[in-house]
Parts: C-alpha cells; structure tokens; sequence
C-alpha cells in the first residue's frame, strides 16, 4: 500500500482550525508587509490564505507599474523571486499579475 500522497492522487492537507474571511491572518500580513517592500509601485496587492487558515497556499494578486512590458512569465519569476523565504515554508501559490491600465 502506497503512502498517502505519494504517487496516487492528490496530496490532502488538513487544516485544524477555521477562520474567519473578515480579518488577515498572520501569514497574508506578512506576504502583504513582503510584497510591498519588493514592489514599492505596487497600486493594490491582495493575499488570499485558500488553505483555510493554515498557511499551506496562497493567491495573490498584485497590479504594480514594475510589470510593465515584461511577459506574464517574468512578473511571476519577480513575484517568486520577492518571496523566495515565504514559499520554502508553503505548499502552493497561485500568482496573479498585472501593470495598470493606463
């Protein structure tokens, strides 16, 4: 018998406790604290904790001037890039990016 997670299927997380949406968790304040240090032109940055409070995955949405011109794939190698310490310690993050409309 196979261990769980290990080659069938997918891996499942359980999450203990369940939160509230009404206020951030301690990891989507430290992701958004990050975020605006990397991206100091950043007009708006959300951190969504989707693993119900545990801190095992994120989404983020960030639209900064610093994407313009650059591919969807290079926003995300910056985003990664700026949370390179962050994301030792998650399972998966979903990556949103944009520059602003002009």
């Amino acid at each position: 018998m196979a261990a769980a997670g290990l080659g069938r299927g997918p891996l499942l997380l359980r999450c203990r406790s369940w939160r509230s949406f009404a206020s951030q968790t301690d990891g989507e304040s430290r992701l958004v604290q990050v975020l605006r240090e990397k991206f100091p032109q950043a007009s708006a940055i959300k951190v969504v904790d989707i693993s119900g409070g545990c801190g095992a995955m994120y989404e983020i949405h960030i639209e900064s001037e610093e994407f313009r011109e650059k591919r969807t794939v290079q926003q995300h190698q910056m985003v990664n890039q700026a949370l390179s310490e962050e994301i030792k310690h998650m399972h998966g993050l979903r990556i949103f990016t944009s520059a602003p409309k002009p």
